[in-house]
């Protein structure tokens, strides 16, 4: 062995020639080292920038005002990649993937410098790749910018590209990327569309056995895929089970029960509930990737099996709609448009909410509104039900063939009577009639465009059924109409009124008020209720619970029920989409019962609408003689016309109204009244409310506030008028 020389000079000895070698080879080193380092700096330079727009797609989901998954898209690629977030996963799930794939994923900076030198040993020492050395950075960027080369440069690529993706993301956002992005064959990419897929539940809440699956699958996604190779799944998963089990994560007892789970070997569909509303607001809003609904999930599902079992039993090619409103906010808490989204048979993608039908019998109740608005009827008014001729070609007669001669209009409207509604029709005019309902924002479609008739009474003319649906609410509201809200904010959750919610505002609610947004008058609207509440049920269903009415279109092609209470409004229709006849076709017999048993799936108790202080009750001898009785005589009375000559129509007067430092009103200031043409006595009433009495053509009216109101003068012949005005 050679040995140091000694320094001539007696100092130090020398150093060993093996000295200089190693610091030859230590300079090399570095050398190589800082060439090495200087190529992966130009290649990494050289690389484009990381372009994760594509990453960031995600198919658009529909959720209930709860935030369930009511119906998702595909994306427009057809791939299912739904979004889902780091804490909407199952903590088992998270730890088994941390366990398998990336154990230092919190500490490492995209690579993992032990797992690659374990993968390179391996590859060395057995002549082939077993383990890739892969983190989930590494795969988030092969998922992100996919290769289909499996080679060094493309692994040297992906390196690169995690330590990017590291440096602009956190570790929580990488986490999430993986989750949407792994792919779990055919056209399902990440975790949440993989567990509804194979599972039918959302990755919240899953078995050990489900969670190794969801871990195991994204290895091989073609080769393991459960509904075509259910033994390499099963094989997969119990690999991961050993793995999960080995490090700490299960123990080795919940391990081998999670074996003895069988694995899937059928995909699942995905959820399609109220599938046409979520179809019209995805088109409405295509760019959104989440849309929050205001439907209670567990509702809609139960009116969907409700409407699917009453259309198949009614007959074959019947289709059945339903819509729920919530009368104080004008959520639509249900919307099923048909018995069967994807019924052929029943044309089940038509959404007969928004289809445009006969309602039958359904608008009475807006006739008798308009009369008892206009001081013409009171619910104990007396109508004539008999034989009667309007003109030359138009003599109605009622469902049954029958008459039930005199009968108060509470009565009429109850059995539904056709003579009765006709004349009051007449008496309210059919264009004004028409005129409202379009005015309150329903579209009304008549024959042809014809000129309004006397027929409109009985539904001769066209509604869908969510502006039926609007106007019912409307009676519940005293008079004003909702504005349907079908859509809630995206990060809001609401919960459902029924049945917790407190009841809405009643008839002397204000919400939306305006010209353009009432139906009827408060009075009037309760007056509508009350007699609704009274109609005699369907058999076996309880009598006295919501106000409601049913409807029979011409032909029996269409059968409605429409019901109410304070909370919530119920509109039910049966029918042919292509609006063939169906022989005993009939609301009362068809519709009724669904929409009794509509009311029962919603869980509360139904609340009457409560009675405003203005409603007069009385019995025909206790109303004004010109209220006592309405008849054909009325429209053949002689003389002068009865009409109001002030205050005009849609006039605004200032009368003065103030106060005094008590906060009384000062003076009280009256509103002059004239009318001209008539037979006294004269009754005036305002919002229906008869208010005085006189035989003198002139009188005056105190209003107690500022507001709108609604005008009418009746003389003893039961003609009238009627003004609506604003006083300031």
């Amino acid at each position: 062995m050679p040995q140091d020389r000694p320094d001539p000079g007696g100092g130090a000895p020398w150093p060993r020639r093996s000295g200089a070698r190693l610091g030859l080879a230590a300079v090399v080193g570095l050398s190589l080292l800082a060439t090495g380092i200087g190529v992966v700096w130009t290649y990494a330079i050289g690389l484009p920038p990381l372009d994760l727009t594509a990453a960031a797609a995600r198919s658009t989901v529909v959720l209930d005002r709860s935030g369930t998954l009511l119906r998702p898209f595909a994306t427009a690629d057809g791939r299912w990649r739904l979004p889902v977030t780091a804490d909407a996963v199952d903590p088992r799930f998270r730890d088994m993937l941390l366990a398998y794939e990336d154990r230092r994923f919190a500490s490492h900076h995209g690579i993992d410098p032990v797992a690659v030198l374990r993968a390179a040993y391996q590859w060395l020492t057995r002549g082939r790749i077993v383990s890739g050395g892969s983190t989930l950075s590494m795969q988030v960027a092969r998922l992100v910018e996919p290769r289909r080369a499996r080679s060094l440069d493309a692994k040297f690529r992906q390196m690169i590209r995690a330590v990017a993706l590291e440096r602009q993301l956190e570790k929580p956002r990488l986490f999430e990327l993986y989750l949407a992005l792994a792919p779990y064959g055919g056209s399902i990419e990440g975790v949440r569309a993989a567990s509804l897929a194979y599972f039918g539940r959302e990755p919240m809440r899953l078995t050990a056995a489900q969670a190794a699956l969801l871990v195991a699958l994204p290895q091989s996604p073609e080769t393991r895929r459960p509904d075509r190779f259910p033994g390499r799944a099963r094989a997969a998963r119990d690999r991961v089970l050993d793995i999960a089990s080995a490090r700490g994560v299960l123990t080795a007892s919940e391990a081998e029960a999670a074996k003895a789970e069988p694995v899937p070997t059928v995909r699942k569909p995905f959820p399609m509930l109220a599938a046409h509303a979520a179809e019209e607001a995805a088109a409405a809003d295509p760019a959104a990737p989440v849309i929050r609904l205001a439907i209670d999930g567990r509702l809609q599902e139960r009116l969907e099996a409700l409407a699917a079992e009453r259309a198949s039993a009614a007959g074959p090619d019947l289709s059945a709609a339903i819509l729920v409103l919530d009368n104080r906010s004008g959520h639509v808490l249900a919307q099923v448009g048909s018995a069967g989204y994807l019924d052929a048979s029943r044309r089940g993608a038509i959404d007969m909410t928004l289809a445009v039908r006969s309602p039958g019998s359904a608008l009475k109740p807006f006739v008798y509104a308009m009369a008892f608005a206009d001081g013409l009827a009171h619910p104990e008014t007396l109508l004539e039900d008999r034989p009667r001729r309007f003109s030359a070609s138009y003599a109605p007669e009622n469902f049954d063939l029958t008459f039930q001669g005199t009968v108060t209009a509470r009565r009429a409207l109850q059995l539904s009577l056709n003579v009765p509604a006709v004349e009051l029709m007449e008496a309210v005019g059919p264009a004004r009639f028409i005129a409202r309902l379009r005015a309150a924002g329903a579209g009304i479609q008549l024959p042809r465009e014809a000129a309004p008739g006397l027929p409109v009474a009985l539904g001769g003319l066209g509604i869908t059924l969510t502006d039926l649906a609007r106007l019912y609410a409307g009676l519940a509201r005293g008079g004003t109409l909702p504005d349907l809200q079908r859509r809630l904010a995206p990060d809001v959750t609401a919960p459902s009124p029924c049945p917790e919610a407190p009841a809405c505002a009643g008839p002397t609610a204000r919400a939306a008020e305006g010209p353009g947004h009432r139906i009827a008058e408060p009075v009037a609207a309760w007056y509508v209720a009350d007699i609704l509440r009274g109609t005699p049920p369907p058999e076996n269903a309880l009598p006295d619970c919501i106000a409601y009415k049913t409807g029979t279109s011409y032909g029996y092609r269409d059968a409605w029920a429409a019901g109410f209470d304070r909370r919530v409004t119920v509109v039910v229709w049966v029918g042919r989409p292509d609006g063939a006849a169906v022989p005993g076709l009939v609301g009362r017999t068809v519709a009724g019962p669904i929409l009794f048993d509509a009311f029962a799936r919603l869980g509360i108790e139904p609340e009457p609408v409560p009675r405003p202080q203005d409603a007069v009750a009385a019995g025909p001898g206790g109303l004004p003689p010109p209220l006592r009785r309405l008849g054909p005589e009325t429209a053949d009375a002689q003389g002068p016309a009865l009409r109001i000559a002030y205050p005009p129509d849609g006039a605004r007067i200032d009368v003065g109204l103030g106060t005094d430092s008590q906060g009384d009103a000062a003076g009280r200031p009256g509103l002059a009244l004239k009318a001209l043409g008539g037979v006294p006595p004269l009754t005036w009433l305002v919002d229906g409310q008869p208010v005085l009495q006189t035989l003198r053509r002139r009188a005056e009216w105190f209003p107690g506030g500022a507001g709108f109101a609604r005008i009418s003068v009746l003389d003893s012949t039961g003609a009238s008028d009627s003004v609506a005005i604003r006083v300031e």
